[in-house]
């Protein structure tokens, strides 16, 4: 007999008699009585979280040791030279990358629901507007030897720069705003055939609203990967740019790869999806473009001159 029946046995007819169980119970393992499901959600105590929770607590260390580094030799050319106040602003993003996929992990809540994909969406458009930035302070820079470059320079100084990624995350914060307004997703019970076990989620009552926030990341993504490309043949000192394509190519490869892994995972594991989405797209981005700055500043200190920079 199937788990979702109770057997019942009729003394007098000297037959079975099989009962649908309620959908929030499920058959006993001797099918003569219907059991409560078991709540099924990411938790911090089974394997898969505590392996994502790792790899987030450690990535959020890392991205802390970096920024000591970055702090301790700001005054170096290597930093200097890599704009080093969007540097700053991109570690902290970073971190809160990171540390906003721990929200994910755990029993949903309202608030949590909530919480988690304002978060994400705001700590990844904060930390792609950086690079954005960074890669247009970089064009602009080049095109500052040109004759006639005086007005076009004048809009990437650094108050500039700052107000461009207020202004771009203030979009992101808009979209956040108005969707958890008017359709937030709320923990739901998925009452499926999902065996002995009922999974808790956070459902998404407006596709339209999640679609909007992952898109604007992806806006900005592809603009980034654009202008990064243009730039990445630059002479050797201005070569942040290579570093950031390659970066923004991990990162739109990761999220192309999540839509198709998102929407076939059952349950619990479209959580694990998009938390690991939200790892691999962030240790990308550290890796790629702060590796390599970490590794002259720390490891081949002679090449971390002005001279050894203007030189190349």
């Amino acid at each position: 007999m199937f788990p979702l029946f109770r057997v019942v046995s009729t003394l007098f007819i000297g037959s079975l008699q099989c009962d649908r169980c309620p959908l929030e119970f499920w058959s006993n393992t001797n099918r003569t009585a219907c059991d409560p499901r078991q709540l099924d959600f990411l938790s911090f105590n089974e394997t898969l979280g505590i392996a994502l929770t790792t790899a987030a607590v450690f990535g959020a260390k890392v991205t802390t040791v970096v920024f000591v580094v970055f702090i301790s030799y700001r005054q170096t050319p290597v930093v200097r030279a890599n704009n080093s106040e969007l540097s700053f602003l991109l570690l902290v993003s970073l971190k809160l990358c990171f540390l906003c996929s721990l929200v994910f992990i755990g029993r949903p809540s309202v608030w949590s629901c909530r919480f988690q994909q304002a978060a994400f969406g705001i700590s990844f458009v904060l930390c792609v507007s950086c690079l954005q930035i960074k890669t247009m302070v970089v064009l602009a820079a080049f095109r500052s030897t040109r004759p006639g470059a005086e007005t076009f320079i004048k809009w990437f100084g650094p108050s500039q720069q700052r107000g461009s990624v207020c202004l771009l995350t203030c979009v992101q914060i808009i979209i956040c705003t108005v969707w958890l307004s008017l359709s937030p997703p709320e923990p739901k019970r998925d009452l499926g055939f999902q065996g002995s076990k009922v999974t808790l989620q956070c459902a998404m009552a407006s596709v339209v609203g999640f679609s909007l926030v992952l898109g604007y990341i992806g806006l900005l993504a592809c603009t980034c990967l654009l202008l990064a490309f243009l730039a990445r043949k630059l002479p050797d000192n201005f070569n942040e740019a290579k570093l950031i394509t390659f970066s923004m190519l991990i990162f739109c490869a990761v999220w192309v790869a999540f839509v198709p892994a998102y929407i076939s995972s059952p349950g619990k594991y479209s959580v694990a999806v998009e938390i690991f989405a939200i790892l691999a797209s962030s240790y990308g981005l550290l890796l790629c473009i702060f590796a390599p700055k970490c590794f002259i500043i720390l490891l081949r200190p002679e090449r971390n001159t002005k001279k050894h920079l203007m030189g190349r």
